[in-house]
């Protein structure tokens, strides 16, 4: 059997009684879309946050984008990111008609290079839009304070980074708005696509509520602006209620593993992730680096372990994107760790017995290579 760096069906089997009740409570209640699922995890989620409110929607890339709308970003303006990220990031800017503008990234811990933002902030900019990529946050203090002196919001990108915290305060809940993703490999998954936007900002919630149903808001049939269709489904509604009860619980079982990964890594060349100060990592992948990753990857093979790399090509080296001008050396930094950079088997119900192997056939490979 193939190692891979995630697989659901241990944690199915673990949780199976109660995924299935879930889907039968959902069938069982005649309300198929925006039921009692949706609204009662919206509101539990923003709970869970210490926010007032939370916006169910149908995937992690809409949540972007609604959020983007929905915080005023229109046609022709800019926002700053990273390219360092998954394709989705940026797709939601360019979804709302917007430019994306890329600044590098830390060698350390391969978040935004927070220092570099204000040299790229234009008269079109409209939004900041951090990624707490891999399950830390980016340093939001000075990102707080260029907000606050340009006046232009902050959208924070959960999508990796759910229950992390930085100074003690949770991810998603320093910027006007936040997105996340419930692709099932995330931190909390559902069994498809989800997602949601946590905001305090009631203007901003009632924009998303509008935004993700056509652009309806009281009645059906009249649209007050164009909008989408971007229900989160009852049923991941429901499966998504079961396990924020969990989250915490998973939150420790990655701890458990990223700490066996440490020491038992700690005398190799690898590069292993650097946890910054003041920030609490959820591991929702375990990036690991060596300058020969390539010849590291393709000797696993022999071990039956196939592992993943997060991310091996950054946005704005992709043809798709080719259009921004971003030529190669643009942003050294993502450039240089792309090449180097790969993920351990990383999930909640990963065995120590799975992880020992992977631990074992990787050192081998290390003295070999």
């Amino acid at each position: 059997m193939t190692t891979r760096v995630w697989d659901y069906l241990p944690e199915y089997e673990n949780e199976r009684e109660d995924i299935l009740d879930a889907v039968d409570t959902v069938f069982r209640s005649g309300q198929l879309v925006f039921g009692p699922s949706v609204r009662g995890f919206e509101e539990e989620f923003a709970a869970y946050h210490g926010v007032g409110h939370g916006v169910g929607v149908d995937n992690g890339t809409n949540a972007l984008v609604l959020a983007l709308r929905a915080l005023g970003v229109r046609p022709g303006d800019e926002v700053v990111t990273v390219s360092n990220t998954a394709a989705p990031t940026v797709i939601a800017i360019d979804q709302v008609g917007a430019t994306p503008v890329f600044v590098d990234v830390h060698e350390r811990n391969y978040l935004m290079d927070v220092s570099q933002v204000e040299a790229a902030i234009t008269p079109r900019t409209t939004c900041l839009l951090p990624v707490h990529l891999y399950g830390q946050c980016v340093d939001l203090a000075p990102l707080t304070a260029l907000s606050s002196k340009h006046g232009i919001p902050i959208l924070e990108d959960c999508a990796q980074s759910h229950g992390a915290r930085q100074g003690g305060r949770i991810a998603g809940t320093t910027g006007r708005a936040a997105a996340f993703s419930f692709y099932p490999t995330k931190v909390l998954g559902a069994y498809g696509d989800g997602g949601a936007v946590i905001t305090d900002d009631a203007e901003v919630d009632a924009s998303l509520r509008r935004l993700r149903y056509y652009g309806m808001d009281k009645q059906y049939y009249v649209v007050e602006t164009p909008g989408h269709n971007s229900r989160l489904d009852e049923v991941h509604a429901e499966i998504l209620r079961r396990k924020l009860r969990r989250l915490d619980g998973y939150l420790d079982a990655r701890r458990k593993v990223a700490e066996r990964y440490a020491e038992a890594l700690a005398d190799t060349e690898l590069v292993l992730p650097a946890v910054e100060p003041g920030n609490e990592h959820v591991y929702y992948v375990y990036v690991v680096r060596h300058p020969r990753r390539d010849a590291i990857l393709e000797a696993l093979q022999a071990y039956d372990i196939s592992l993943n790399v997060s991310y091996r090509w950054p946005v704005h080296t992709m043809s798709g994107f080719a259009h921004l001008g971003y030529g190669p050396g643009s942003l050294p930094v993502t450039e240089r760790v792309a090449d180097e950079i790969f993920s351990l088997p990383m999930y909640s119900s990963l065995s120590e017995d799975l992880q020992d192997k992977v631990i074992s056939a990787l050192r081998e490979v290390l003295r070999a290579v």
